[in-house]
């Protein structure tokens, strides 16, 4: 347990107290088959960081409790072989953000024991663990500079508003007051931006610069960038980042964000993909300093363009785009010396780990296999990585960079996986109405007799541009969907990144086109089977699987008995002006509802779900969270107000606390619950 002394100081002294620490249950299980509470139990691993020296792996592994309905992270370390695991902390905060200190001598990382998120250290051995920081109102993020002279954090500034004078004496008042968009981004209202400041690195971090100083946007990119989203030269004189300097509706309607290099002696900022004008993130610099390889989109507005791999060499200012002729995204990269770089691409159905060969500029495939690898780290002649499936949550892996062979080196969760019954995953690829080959995921409840006749459902993917992998999900968990009796028929329709960029962007301005013939044609395929029971159909998804169902509701020639929509798109007008990012709906939309010259736009107002209400007739189950700024809750309660007043029979479950995502563990298992319950109620 961890305390302050009146020097302000970190001590330490033996827990007594461990009923006050989430740490992983021991759970011996009276059946082989997965439930929600299980689902809950499994320990999440994460961050995994590489030693300077290669010999040791750093990671944090998170455990929820539902009686608290919290969860809390803890460090481990162990050798690059999976030998000699250490927890080296256990607190009732969680530790995250962690890192090797250059030398190797120190771990540093993120935690709130001290009531605001500060910088922490601690020796690889466990010892003199220490709080480095003491940042006013916490900090994000941080990353050390690789001569150790400096230490770079990332902190929340407040926004401009320029109405304050109007609140003075109104202390108590709640009223927001906006003119201009971007107010609202993802779950949160657009109070603050995150900077990045420079400190010195001493036995106590106060204060830093200000890098972006008085500049009204941000870095990281807003909601999901990180610290991958910043990077400091091996000189530690420059650090390169990732921002969209841009502001209100401008921000709204662009993806049009940039590489930026920030010189630590002269204070000057630099653009170096100027003129880029789609995404470009997550810089990261080659060994010798002098390349910078980063993820870039061509195309502004269009947030599922391909991501490609650009390289910038600093000694000539040249920037070379290395994906020319190489028809699949990249990102996650790992320099492996000067000449080489490897990366994760979705490929046909997982997601792989690639290689490019710079002096050639030929790319290679490394991995193959039913798995998704989730991140790459480079150790000698080994790749330590990230992996997952539909059977099998993260865990850590070896992998051979020459013959792609891998090695499992972490078992976090051997113990309850060797209590679970998995159903088999079977790759099909089916014919769409149009004569292509579609890749779909067919998983089958465990201990499948082909002679019963079992209910099936149609997984509807979200996105849209999100490809049906071999991911781990702890709510959309296809084998948990498989323990309750289902088969789940998945399908890489179109619209999804792995099978190439015009199948991917065959979507935008046809929703309810081909991509629902090609749903149809998956489940239409799969019900020729004897095993599938074709009275007792179901369809589900969330978000653009959420608008799939809505859409099916209205016509599906009554080939579905039962359907559930998370978070979904009902009424595309509304759709248009509730949503945050305006980029999306007015690239896959293809503009606003008011432009009736646009035939694209028109086209997609056209085949809204809400246009279909009249022919409704299945029962449907809609759920929704009030923080979910994306798809705004109002979405989910017009389609439920419609279902009951066509008398179709209809239930909604909302959350007040959750965001486009369900994520503490009482609100996941009452989802797990009410889905199951809707199900077997109107297919069992």
């Amino acid at each position: 347990m961890i305390f302050f002394s009146s020097c302000g100081q970190l001590c330490m002294k033996e827990n007594t107290d461990n009923q006050n620490i989430i740490t992983k249950p021991d759970l011996v299980l009276s059946s082989d088959l997965q439930t929600p509470e299980v689902l809950w139990a499994y320990g999440r691993l994460s961050d995994v960081q590489l030693s300077p020296d290669g010999s040791k792996i750093l990671y944090g592994v998170s455990y929820y409790s539902v009686e608290e309905n919290k969860g809390n992270r803890e460090l481990y370390l162990m050798n690059t072989d999976g030998s000699d695991l250490v927890q080296l902390t256990h607190s009732p905060k969680s530790e995250f953000n962690a890192l090797w200190r250059p030398d190797g001598k120190k771990i540093g990382f993120l935690s709130s024991s001290s009531g605001s998120v500060q910088v922490w250290e601690i020796d690889p051995d466990g010892g003199n663990l220490y709080q480095l920081s003491d940042i006013k109102g916490g900090i994000g993020g941080f990353s050390y500079a690789p001569d150790m002279s400096k230490i770079l954090y990332i902190k929340d500034v407040e926004r401009e508003n320029g109405f304050s004078d109007l609140y003075d004496g109104l202390p108590k008042s709640s009223g927001r007051i906006n003119n201009d968009l971007m107010y609202r981004h993802w779950d949160h209202w657009v109070d603050t931006y995150s900077h990045i400041f420079i400190a010195d690195y001493n036995d106590e971090i106060n204060d830093g610069n200000d890098i972006m100083e008085d500049e009204p946007w941000g870095s990281p990119l807003s909601p999901f960038g990180g610290m991958e989203q910043i990077s400091w030269a091996p000189d530690s004189k420059t650090i390169a980042y990732t921002s969209k300097k841009k502001t209100g509706m401008e921000y709204s309607v662009s993806t049009n964000s940039d590489i930026y290099l920030y010189n630590v002696e002269t204070g000057k900022t630099s653009n170096i993909s100027e003129g880029m004008m789609g995404f470009d993130m997550a810089p990261v610099f080659s060994p010798d300093g002098k390349m910078i390889a980063w993820e870039s989109m061509e195309r502004d507005g269009y947030e599922s363009d391909q991501t490609r791999l650009m390289v910038y060499y600093t000694e000539t200012g040249e920037v070379r785009n290395f994906s020319e002729g190489f028809d699949q995204n990249t990102g996650g990269y790992a320099w492996d010396g000067n000449e080489s770089i490897f990366f994760i691409s979705p490929h046909l159905g997982s997601y792989e780990i690639f290689n490019l060969n710079l002096p050639s500029g030929e790319f290679s495939q490394v991995s193959k296999g039913i798995h998704n690898y989730r991140s790459v780290a480079v150790v000698g002649e080994k790749l330590i990585t990230t992996r997952q499936s539909m059977s099998m949550p993260t865990e850590i892996f070896a992998v051979d960079m020459n013959d792609g062979t891998a090695e499992q080196i972490s078992i976090t969760n051997k113990d309850l996986l060797d209590q679970i019954t998995m159903g088999e995953v079977e790759k099909r690829w089916i014919k769409t109405t149009d004569g292509k080959d579609m890749l779909t995921w067919v998983i089958y409840p465990p201990n499948f007799d082909p002679n019963k006749k079992y209910p099936t459902l149609l997984y509807c993917q979200g996105g849209p541009q999100s490809m049906v992998s071999q991911f781990w999900s702890y709510r959309w968990n296809f084998q948990m969907m498989a323990a309750n009796g289902y088969i789940i028929v998945a399908p890489n329709r179109r619209g999804v990144p792995g099978f190439g960029q015009a199948w991917n962007e065959q979507i935008s301005g046809d929703y309810g086109g081909q991509n629902m013939k090609d749903y149809l044609a998956a489940i239409d395929e799969l019900s020729k089977e004897s095993f599938v029971d074709n009275d007792r159909l179901g369809a589900v998804g969330a978000s653009y699987g959420g608008f799939s169902v809505f859409w099916l509701a209205g016509n599906h020639d009554k080939r579905f008995k039962a359907f559930i929509s998370h978070d979904g798109m009902f009424n595309f007008e509304s759709q248009y002006l509730e949503t945050e990012e305006m980029w999306f709906v007015d690239w896959d939309l293809g503009g606003a509802f008011w432009e009736k010259d646009n035939k694209v736009a028109m086209n997609s107002y056209a085949n809204s779900p809400h246009k279909f209400i009249d022919k409704w007739d299945t029962p449907i189950l809609i759920i929704h969270g009030e923080l979910d700024y994306r798809i705004t809750y109002t979405q989910g309660m017009s389609a439920f107000n419609a279902a009951v007043l066509r008398d179709v029979p209809a239930e909604f479950l909302y959350f007040p606390d959750e965001n486009h995502w369900v994520l503490s563990p009482q609100n996941g298992i009452l989802w797990q619950r009410t889905f199951y319950h809707w199900l077997d109620k109107w297919l069992k």
